[in-house]
């Protein structure tokens, strides 16, 4: 990490804007801490929590490379997280069960982050295209979006389960472009992740933007704009 320049120059001609879902408008992390805080009240809360979010990047990573199904990845997180807390081996019908109890749990819990609605609008009322390009379940992530209260502003939505491919796959940003009617370089895409979001989309022609809201250091080489919060979108883009 240095304090050297980031490229933050201003993304003009812009005629849409697509974001991720999970980490950049809703907070994902924090709606999946506090239900798997409640599912366990007895164990230490930060732990716990810690790797509960590992054991759920790795077994989505699975399903997005298609070594797991859907039902799959949601199994082997509670079975694993079981074993290790010492509740022995869990079946799939207990798995399932419990699985059915925290999703309750984590979709009460979904907030989108203080900094979205308002950019969002904006860039609303400036009259460009606006929408969710997501790796995940298509039924679950309309629910998100529609839960957090911006499914009026973000009509449209792209989903790996939908599409067969996932970002970082330049594929998927190509589909989202052409379902809009639009050239990919009249598009820009913002995500908090560097290589899935901001560079998957440079690699398919759109503007690549990394929200980054640790707002530390700016790594060596960072070869797409870098915001520190949704706040600073607006500013980025020029008529």
């Amino acid at each position: 990490m240095t304090g050297a320049p980031e490229p933050r120059a201003a993304l003009p001609g812009a005629r849409a804007v697509l974001f991720d879902l999970d980490g950049t408008l809703l907070d994902h992390a924090g709606a999946a801490g506090e239900a798997i805080a409640a599912s366990f009240p007895d164990e230490a809360p930060e732990p716990l929590v810690r790797r509960w979010l590992e054991l759920v990047e790795t077994s989505v990573d699975r399903y997005l490379a298609g070594e797991l199904t859907f039902a799959e990845q949601r199994r082997i997180r509670i079975v694993t997280l079981a074993r290790e807390l010492g509740l022995g081996d869990w079946d799939d019908a207990r798995a399932d069960a419990w699985i059915a109890g925290y999703v309750e749990r984590y979709a009460s819990a979904w907030r989108p982050f203080p900094d979205a609605p308002g950019p969002v609008a904006a860039l609303a009322e400036r009259g460009l295209r606006l929408g969710v390009i997501t790796n995940g379940d298509a039924g679950q992530q309309r629910a998100k979006i529609e839960r957090i209260g911006l499914a009026d502003r973000l009509p449209y939505l792209v989903t790996s389960s939908e599409t067969g491919t996932a970002k970082p796959d330049p594929e998927i940003f190509r589909v989202a472009c052409a379902g809009l009617g639009l050239a990919a370089r009249d598009v820009v895409y913002v995500g908090d992740r560097l290589d899935v979001d901001a560079r998957g989309a440079a690699s398919a022609g759109l503007a690549g933007v990394w929200l980054d809201r640790s707002a530390g250091p700016a790594p060596d080489g960072l070869d797409v704009p870098r915001i520190t919060s949704l706040d600073e979108l607006p500013g980025l883009l020029t008529p």
